[in-house]
Order: C-alpha cells, then structure tokens, then sequence
C-alpha cells in the first residue's frame, strides 16, 4: 500500500483515539483512508475533517490535554500553519503525533516530494526555545514503523512528536507487515497513566491539573523552561537512531535521510564499483540528532557529502557535528526534482574526491 495509507492503518492499530486533519497533497490518503476505514466503527477511534489546519491542530491540543492519543497530518503549507499549535503542545508538554509528507517549497511551491522542511521540523517549528522529536522514514514501512514509536515516545517524554516524511514516500507503493490490533486505553488507564497532568476529572484526592503555556512570571517562566532543557537532555542522551551502512572502511560518507538514503545507497553501491570506498549513514531521528555518531568519523573519513531534496539545510547540523575537521559538501535538488543516483556519484567525485 501507499505510505499515507499505512498511516492511517498503523493509527488504527496502535489504538489511536482521534485523528483530526484537513486535506492537502501530496498527504490527503491519511485522511481519506480512516475515512474509508471507518474506526468509529471498530475502535471508536474520532475521524474529523476540521475546517483548516489550525483548527485541527488546536483540536489535537485538546484531544492530547485529556491524555488521549491524537494525531493530525499535512503538507508544507499545512505544518506553518499549525506552527503556533505546535508551540502550545511544547509548551503545555502534551504528547501527540503529527505526520508532515513534505512537498516543494517556499510557499505554495509543488505538489512533488521536497526535504525543505528540516529547520522547521528540527529547529521549532514554532516561536520559544522547544524542540519536537522528529522521526524521518524512508520506506513505507518506516512510515508503519514510526507512528508506534513517534507515540510512544511522545507519551514518554510528554512532547510532540513528529514523522517527517516527504511526497516520495507517501505516494510510493510496497509491501508492509501491519502491527496486531491493540485496544484504545480505557479511561482507567488514561487516568492512572496521566493522573498528575491530564485534564480528565478531578478526583477527589488530587489537585486540580490545569493545562496551558501560559505563565505571566518571568522567574516561574524561567523554570519551565529550564525543565523542558532537561528533558531534550534526556531525549539527546538516550533516543538517538541512526543506520550505518559500510561505514566500517569507509573513505568517504555519503549523510541523507529519508527518501534520498535510499537513491543514496545506490550511489554509494554504484561508486563501490568503481573502487571508491563510501559509506552511508542515515539519521532516523532528525531530532534529536546523531551528533556523536557523526563526530566519530570526523578522524575517519577524508570527506563528507550531505544529500539532501533542498537548498542545504541538515547539513548545517552535520558540519557542527565535525566541528571543522573534516570537508562536509553538499548536494541537493529543488523545486520537488528527485535526482539519479548517478548524480550523487558524479558531486561525490566533483566536490570531495577531486578536491
């Protein structure tokens, strides 16, 4: 199946209890298909089309106050949007998934696959000092894969997670292995998971909890801020994921995510051909970011070429992670363009090998 559908499939089978979303390409299947699937009639699962996107990001804002498991899903324009949304989840630290299948940009921009949304995923997203994890599949599996683990971990950090994935992987079509059906939780559950943050009824035997990200004192503000610090600590320290492949003799390390690991890949088996020693190393999680990992190979390899559908954007985070000691290159195509293989194995030999 496509990767949107799997999406919804994957939601339904984690026991999500809502979905609230608005219609954009190159993601519109997420939407389309729960609505096909029809979980209100199985699980009970909420599907609602709101009237725009911040409408449906602020009723995820709801949803997640309440300790549920909501999620919501867009495209470019569609995730500005919900950028202030997105600021209030961080800022009330509630937990909740949202799926970006990125298209071409700035603007309106194309319907065709991009990866110029990095330093909005990565960076914020939104105004204030806060980070979302970001997951970034690169196949139709991963987007599987990645809906239970953006949950869980959005859950067990209490912060919004996202799965940043691009048109490419939406729209293409392979083969899938769907989790077991899982039941929503109960509101027993929910209220012995969340008791000391939910908004879920007050018991009699516990204070009242009141959810927002709004706090007039500067001394106090200082204070949440300094926790949610401590907290991307934690994330940075233990959630890490990255997939090194042929690293281990590597001479040059060819650095990409999503879709453009997979064309990456190639490239590097392609230049393996021709003699040329070149690894991969793919980041999972784009946020927090294998920093260390990257480093290591920063006394190993004579060159670094950073792959991306975009201007230049995590390269940024590769060249900090080297700090300067080895040569980090860029290559990348615009305007939703997705490039052969050959044409990583041509700016490999350009930019880093005949320099």
């Amino acid at each position: 199946m496509k990767g949107n559908e799997v999406i919804a499939h994957a939601a339904i089978r984690y026991g999500c209890d809502g979905y609230f979303g608005y219609p954009i390409t190159p993601q519109s299947e997420v939407m389309e298909t729960l609505m096909e699937e029809k979980p209100w009639e199985t699980t009970g699962m909420v599907v609602l089309q709101a009237e725009s996107e911040v409408s449906s990001i602020n009723m995820v804002y709801g949803g997640a106050s309440t300790g549920k498991r909501v999620m919501t899903s867009s495209s470019s324009p569609g995730v500005s949007l919900m950028s202030e949304g997105l600021s209030y989840l961080a800022g009330a630290e509630l937990p909740c998934v949202v799926v970006n299948c990125q298209r071409g940009g700035p603007g309106l921009g194309t319907i065709q696959p991009s990866q110029g949304d990095y330093f909005q995923a990565c960076k914020g997203g939104g105004h204030g000092d806060f980070h979302m994890i970001v997951l970034a599949p690169n196949s139709v599996q991963e987007m599987h894969d990645h809906v239970a683990e953006a949950f869980d971990l959005a859950f067990k950090y209490r912060n919004p997670a996202m799965i940043l994935a691009d048109g490419a992987i939406g729209q293409m079509m392979e083969k899938v292995v769907l989790a077991p059906q899982r039941p929503r939780k109960t509101d027993e559950e929910i209220a012995a998971e969340c008791r000391s943050w939910a908004t879920y009824g007050k018991p009699a035997d516990r204070k009242r909890n009141i959810v927002t990200s709004l706090e007039l004192q500067s001394e106090k503000m200082e204070i949440i801020n300094k926790r949610l610090q401590e907290k991307y600590k934690a994330l940075e320290e233990n959630e890490v994921r990255f997939e090194e492949i042929h690293c281990e003799d590597a001479e040059y390390l060819i650095v990409a995510f999503g879709s453009m690991a997979r064309i990456g890949q190639k490239a590097m088996e392609m230049a393996r051909e021709e003699g040329i020693k070149v690894g991969m190393l793919r980041p999972i999680t784009l946020w927090p970011f294998p920093t260390k990992a990257i480093a290591a190979y920063a006394d190993k390899v004579k060159g670094m070429l950073v792959t991306e559908l975009n201007a230049g954007q995590m390269i940024e985070d590769v060249r900090l992670a080297v700090n300067g000691k080895v040569n980090v290159e860029h290559f990348g195509r615009l305007g939703g363009i997705v490039p052969d293989p050959d044409e990583i194995v041509i700016a490999l030999k350009e930019k880093l090998i005949k320099k």
